[in-house]
């Protein structure tokens, strides 16, 4: 099923963050035994003051791609599709959503713990929470970009990586 959700970025909600609580209670439990880490609130929605399309990415690391297999039909029970997305095979993750692909809320990426891009997730989102100056800049950059076309998840996601590469560099330079 492909997606049918605009690209539609509104002010920061409060509730986001009692959405995603809401969620993790759910998706938590079947992963529970191959979890890395507690399940995590990433993306934009998960930065104060930050506008994002208002839909709660998440982020499930567990320990081993082959041993977690088994558990992700405990999503499905609980309510969550499975929702590939580009670069998922690449990165050995799974992309799930709810309540359905076609019109999602929340999206939960199930990272191997060996993957090397979901420590710059927590990286970027970390520097947005306490960086007004990027956390404005990068704000702007996605009003612009969902106004140019609401409907273009590719453009929309290249036009913001030349700044999200340009934060984790900064980021990396003063580690």
């Amino acid at each position: 099923m492909t997606r049918r959700d605009r690209i539609v970025v509104v002010d920061h909600s409060p509730q986001w963050a009692r959405s995603f609580e809401s969620a993790r209670s759910l998706v938590e439990p079947p992963l529970t035994e191959h979890l890395a880490r507690p399940v995590e609130h990433i993306g934009s929605t998960s930065v104060p003051g930050l506008p994002a399309k208002p839909i709660i990415d998440m982020l499930a690391v567990v320990d081993s791609y082959e041993a977690v297999q088994g558990s992700l039909r405990g999503l499905t029970e609980v309510g969550w599709v499975a929702a590939p997305e580009p670069g998922d095979v690449d990165q050995r993750t799974w992309s799930w959503c709810s309540p359905s692909v076609a019109h999602r809320t929340h999206h939960l990426h199930v990272v191997e713990e060996s993957s090397p891009g979901w420590p710059t997730w927590l990286a970027f989102r970390d520097h947005l929470r306490t960086h007004a100056e990027d956390r404005e800049a990068y704000a702007a950059i996605k009003r612009r970009l969902a106004a140019t076309d609401d409907e273009d998840r590719v453009a929309y996601r290249a036009g913001k990586a030349p700044f999200i590469a340009t934060v984790l560099s900064r980021i990396a330079a003063e580690s």
